[in-house]
Formats: C-alpha cells, structure tokens, sequence
C-alpha cells in the first residue's frame, strides 16, 4: 500500500497544523485500574498490535521498518509497550493508513502512532492518549546563506522571515524570535517555500515535522538551521490514536506519563528529532 513521499509528508504537514483538544487526553489510570499485562484487553491476545502508515519514513522510523526500534515513534512505541510490560518480541506492528487510524469505526490496533495530532473533531471518532510528543518550531534556510550557520534566535533577529498567516509559526516568529523587520506573510505556505527558494526570504519558520519535509523534498540545498519551542496558548501534541472507549487509554496514558517523568522522552526525541538529525535546539 506504498504512496508517494510527497503524499505522505504533505499529511504530516498539514497535521502540524492543527490545534490540540486538551479534554481528548485527560483520563488517567487510577490506582485500582488493571494496567498488568495479562489483564489488558487486547486485539490480539499475548500480543500489543502497534499500527502505523507505510512507507515509513525518516526520522519518525528507519529504512520502513517500524519494528526494529530506531526513529523516533518506533523507539516512542516500544518504550510504551516496556510500560506496559511487553518486550520486543511480544509486539506486532500492523499497517494502518494515515486517515484511516483516527476514522470512526472499529480498529485492529491496540493503538497507532504516525504523527497525529490531537484535534476536537478527531477526538470524536477516536480516543487519544496523553500527548507524546510537543510539536516544535523550525527555521529553515539555504545552506551556505547568511543565516544558515546561526546558533541561536539571537542571531535571527535581522533575518527577512517568510511565514505562513494564521499558524503557530506566525506566532511564534513574533513572540519568540521578533525580528527587526516584519515577516513576509503569505497566505498559502507553497508560497512561502517557492519565496525561500527564490531567495526572496533569508529563512522560513515552519513546524519541525514541514520542515523535514521542506528540506527533503521541496527546497533543494537547503537545511534546518534548528528547532525552538514555542510559548503561549495551547500547545499542538501528537497523541497515541486508539478505538473510541478503549479500555487501554488509562493504562497507556499511565505508560506515557511515566516516560515523561523519567526523561525517557526527552532523551529519545533528542536522539531521532534532535540534533543528530540536523535540527539542533536555538535557544
């Protein structure tokens, strides 16, 4: 069921846009819920069934394979099921299309991981676990140009900056890095890419998960300068997509907190999403 790169990556830049539903994550498991592995309802019994999209691709999941535990979500997934008590032999990955993981109906996962971000409507349809993963700013330039080597947000401050309207990285241009000039704004974000390309911008701001795809696919020769966290409002968060009414939710949400509270997260989106990828942290 392979689809194009470019199919794929525009879904996941199109998620990245999209504003979180805080209510759609808040249950957690009580001190009495049944989170041992012989007492969870599963899909199949013994096993955790994991689903995600295929292709695969970098850095979410290594060379498409999602079970051989490097890339971002593949080590998110498994660090998940330790919590819950299965090793690697014990979990099973099925292929779940991206539109088809949050539609409504029943699932053949216990849950699916692929870049989805917790949204009223999806909430609808699906149960999201607690988020996984806070989607970060990035900032993108031709490699070589003046901005391309800066190391801090400091170093953007005389930079031109192309954005899209009405997107967090709109925002957070203006909150975080504000530049000397105004940003060019446009209102459609092919617009602010074909602008970068034509050097019309020095640099473009977009969410990290746009810019892996910018960088691969769109802009030829050019690079993420770094990623940078914004402030304010609600943050946008992937979350682990399972069936509406799961019984698992508690249960996994209990497996993510406890990956949060550890620093296990920290260290693995530092590891797939960090710097060895090329998207260092601009402070």
């Amino acid at each position: 069921m392979a689809r194009s790169f470019m199919l794929l990556a525009l879904a996941v830049a199109v998620v990245g846009c999209a504003p979180v539903d805080n209510s759609a994550s808040t249950a957690s498991a009580s001190p009495s819920t049944a989170c041992t592995k012989e007492q969870l309802a599963l899909v199949n019994p013994g096993r955790l069934t994991i689903g995600t999209d295929k292709p695969a691709y970098d850095p979410w999941f290594k060379d498409d394979d999602p079970s051989n535990g490097q890339g971002f979500e593949s080590a998110v997934a498994f660090a998940v099921a330790g919590e819950l008590g299965f090793d690697r032999s014990e979990v099973q990955w099925s292929t779940v299309k991206f539109d088809s993981a949050f539609a409504p109906g029943e699932k053949q996962f216990d849950f699916d991981i692929n870049q989805v971000s917790i949204t009223p409507a999806r909430a609808q349809a699906v149960d999201f676990s607690n988020g996984y993963y806070t989607v970060k700013q990035a900032v993108v330039a031709i490699d070589g140009g003046k901005y391309a080597g800066a190391k801090s947000l400091a170093e953007l401050k005389d930079a031109k900056i192309g954005v899209q309207v009405g997107t967090t990285s709109l925002a957070a241009v203006k909150e975080i890095i504000q530049p000397a000039d105004d940003p060019n704004v446009y209102n459609e974000q092919i617009d602010a890419v074909t602008a970068l390309k034509n050097k019309q911008v020095d640099a473009l701001v977009v969410d990290l998960p746009t810019a892996f795809y910018v960088t691969a696919a769109q802009v030829e020769n050019s690079k993420i300068v770094g990623q940078f966290s914004s402030t304010g409002g609600t943050p946008e968060e992937f979350g682990l997509v399972m069936a509406k009414g799961s019984a698992l939710k508690p249960c996994v949400d209990k497996a993510v907190d406890a990956l949060k509270s550890k620093g296990e997260l920290a260290k693995i989106e530092e590891q797939w999403l960090g710097s060895a990828v090329g998207a260092p942290e601009l402070k």
